[in-house]
């Protein structure tokens, strides 16, 4: 997932969502703007690598400060300001403009395996950043139909990464770095969007009935202690 940025509140008249516990759409959107510039930078320098690199990282920095005097927290602020630094020193050392999104197509192929291996050991990463939000820790485990269900919705997690290298891919490969800015706006806050929207109807279905929903994970029952005799 992307960059999960303070919590909204959900309304009073609704239930809560994993939009409301995880955020993501400032931090989605942002996300796609350096890339953007730069692309602009690029066409309207002439396909200088320089002009794309300057404007990537002015707004970059402007963005930062930006969210910095908002209030959101400095760790993940400076994260983003530094991946916006790191693509665009690894396109100037290559020389090749489409090299700018080379650092988020290998990122988003080891998030996707990262997923994929979290649900196989058993502790599928929606779980784990729910229960961070949460401030459950690890509580949320002991629950095996919350385990089940976060299991669940984090293969639509994890399918939305494979779904980026699937496009960023081909598109790197043929040097279209209009159509991967295209791509990265695209597969950003709209497919982040879907995502939450769909994990949290595949995580609420997986819950039986009666269950006390995200915040109050149930514990399984102790067995008895015969009496001695």
């Amino acid at each position: 997932m992307t960059r999960t940025p303070e919590r909204e509140t959900a309304p009073a008249d609704r239930p809560e969502t994993l939009a409301d516990l995880l955020g993501g759409r400032r931090g989605a959107v942002d996300a796609t703007l350096p890339p953007v510039a730069f692309t602009a930078g690029w066409l309207l320098g002439g396909h200088s690598l320089w002009g794309g690199v300057g404007a990537a990282v002015v707004t970059g920095a402007v963005l930062a400060g930006w969210r910095l005097r908002r209030g959101d927290r400095p760790r993940s602020v400076l994260v983003g300001l530094l991946a916006v630094c790191v693509a665009a020193l690894v396109a100037l050392r290559t020389g090749r403009a489409e090299d700018f999104f080379l650092v988020q197509l290998l990122s988003n192929a080891a998030s996707a395996l990262a997923w994929v291996v979290s649900i196989v050991v058993r502790w599928p990463l929606l779980g784990v950043v729910v229960g961070v939000a949460l401030g459950q820790r690890g509580r949320w485990r002991r629950d095996r139909a919350l385990l089940r269900a976060y299991g669940r919705g984090s293969w639509v997690w994890a399918a939305t990464y494979v779904l980026r290298v699937a496009v960023f891919l081909p598109l790197w490969l043929g040097d279209e770095v209009v159509a991967l800015t295209v791509a990265r706006v695209a597969l950003t806050w709209p497919l982040v969007a879907t995502a939450l929207a769909v994990s949290w109807v595949v995580v609420r279905r997986s819950l039986p009935a009666g269950h006390p929903g995200l915040r109050h994970p149930v514990a399984p029952a102790r067995p008895a202690v015969a009496a001695d005799t």
